[in-house]
Formats: C-alpha cells, structure tokens, sequence
C-alpha cells in the first residue's frame, strides 16, 4: 500500500486502546479503493483510512465496533446486487470484500504496525499474511489454506533535478500525491525554502546526492535544470540503478543529443531508453504547471506499472 502512512501514524498515536482495523480483501470491478487498502478504527469511534471512499464506511464502523467489543472477525461482502450494497451506498458497480479484525494478538498484532513502518523508513517492502480461517496476521513466508498476503511497498520518492519553476509546480503536485520529494541543485540561489516550501532541499552535486538517495523501483528521477553539468550526471546515476522512473526535460532534439553523450560516457542503449525524454505524457502542456502535470502523471503511470 502507497497510502499506509496515515493508518500507521494513528496507529502510533492511539497505541494500547481498543482498535480494529479493516483492509480490502478482494475487488471486482470498478471498485473504489485497490486490495490492501486499510480503515482503522478507535474504540471511541474515530478511524483513519477508508476502504472504499466513503461508499462502505458507515456499515463497516459499525462493524469494527462489534469486533472491538469481542466479536469474532468478519469478511463483509459488498456488491451492486446485493440490497446491502444500496444501503451503504455502493452503486459504481464493483464488488469488494472487507476483512473487519481485532487489534491485538489473536488478529492484526500491534506489533505489525512498527514492524510495517520500520520497514518503509528502511526502504524495505514488507509481507503480511493473514489466515482467513483464523483472522491471525503474521509475518510467515509460507502458508496453507485460505489466505489474504499484503505487501507494504516503500514510500514513494522523487528526486527532482534542477530548482526551476516546472521544479516548483512539480513538487507541489507530488506533495498533493504524498510522494517524499527531494529538490536537488547546487546553485544555492535556486535551492531556497522560500520557492520550494515542505520538501527536502539537498545541495550536493547531482550525481552524489541521487546514488546517495539509492533509487529503487519506488523511486522517480526527474531532470529539469537544462544545463548538461546538472542533468547528465543525475540521469547517469539514476540509470546505473534501479530507478522506477527516469525522466529529462528537453525537445526531442536535445534528447537525441542527451542520448549520443550518454553513449560517450558508457551506457547501454537499454539504460538510456529507460529515460522518459522528453519528459511526460503528451497532453500539449504549455506553460510550468501543465508541464508538471504531464511529468507527475507519467511518473504515477510508471509507479503502477513497477508495482
């Protein structure tokens, strides 16, 4: 799950109260929130999450209050058949399952909570099995019978290359995606918390700073600064590792350049075909923002693709 960090951060705040926590177990259709998608719930009512937009939640807090008071762990099954499904609202004609367990030894371990985030701040995916018989979740690697395995993926990253103006609207909207952005640029009077406000700032040479942030499938690179010292170096770490996305702003001619001094400096054709250039979807972006936009939903495309 890309979303986790809200129900980690309540699971964190309200540790050792009653909970019980609800995640999608199956989907079909158009359904509204993807599997492993999670609601937890306080024992006062509160919840953080949502595993279906709004459509199922009424029923399900009901739920989830029913297991907090001792009652077993329930699947609930919704669909646009059902007359259940019209009660609580689920016309958009998917199916979903919901697992409703306790938070506690015998269900989802409060322990899992830590162990899920240590993981993300590790960089690290994470695997949750739970026995669909028993409702228990646990860490094992191997399982029989019925069971649901969800895996907690590293939070999402983008490094973005050069302090520019598309760099500005680019780490806003990343923002807005939960994405951990990171703005990159040696030029001091770029990199200032003024024009770039809520994200990490990292002054270094591109190439040391982006091997230093290690890039994996959860990683995005984006070169926006124009100036060949800048993007070559950052597009040659990026590309000497596993990147999920690798973007570099330009024409198609500066890009058919780009591509021949990659070359000289030793890449692959395949690595160099990994960079998306010019960057984003073509949506006829004019101006910084729309340009932003095309980068951040190519990016978001290419993230889903990894997954």
């Amino acid at each position: 799950m890309a979303d986790s960090d809200p129900v980690l951060a309540a699971a964190r705040q309200w540790k050792g109260a009653p909970m019980a926590l609800a995640t999608v177990v199956s989907t079909w259709g158009s359904a509204p929130r993807p599997k492993g998608s999670h609601m937890l719930v306080h024992q006062d009512g509160r919840f953080e999450g949502s595993v279906s937009g709004g459509c199922v939640e009424t029923d399900i807090l009901a739920t989830a209050a029913e297991v907090i008071a001792g009652a077993p762990f329930q699947v609930k099954h919704y669909g646009v058949a059902d007359a259940a499904a019209w009660e609580v609202g689920l016309p958009c004609g998917g199916k979903i399952a919901v697992m409703v367990q306790p938070v506690n030894a015998e269900g989802f371990d409060p322990e899992l909570f830590d162990r899920i985030a240590e993981a993300r701040g590790a960089g690290e995916a994470l695997t949750v099995t739970t026995d669909l018989e028993t409702g228990h979740s646990d860490l094992r690697e191997q399982a029989t019978g019925e069971v649901f395995v969800n895996r907690y993926d590293p939070p999402r990253r983008l490094l973005i290359v050069g302090a520019v103006q598309i760099a500005q609207a680019l780490a806003g909207l990343a923002r807005e995606l939960g994405i951990d952005t990171v703005v990159i640029d040696p030029r001091g009077r770029f990199l200032t918390e003024e024009r770039f406000p809520g994200v990490t700032l990292d002054d270094r040479w591109p190439d040391e700073a982006v091997a230093a942030y290690k890039p994996g499938p959860a990683t995005a690179v984006v070169t926006l600064s124009h100036d060949i010292k800048i993007d070559d170096p950052a597009l040659i770490a990026a590309l000497s590792a596993d990147a999920g996305y690798v973007a570099a702003l330009g024409s198609r001619k500066s890009h058919a350049a780009r591509r021949d001094r990659l070359t000289e400096a030793g890449l692959s054709a395949a690595q160099i075909d990994r960079i998306d250039g010019p960057a984003g979807l073509d949506i006829g972006a004019i101006g910084p923002a729309e340009i932003a936009l095309s980068i951040a939903a190519a990016m978001v495309s290419a993230f889903h693709d990894k997954g």
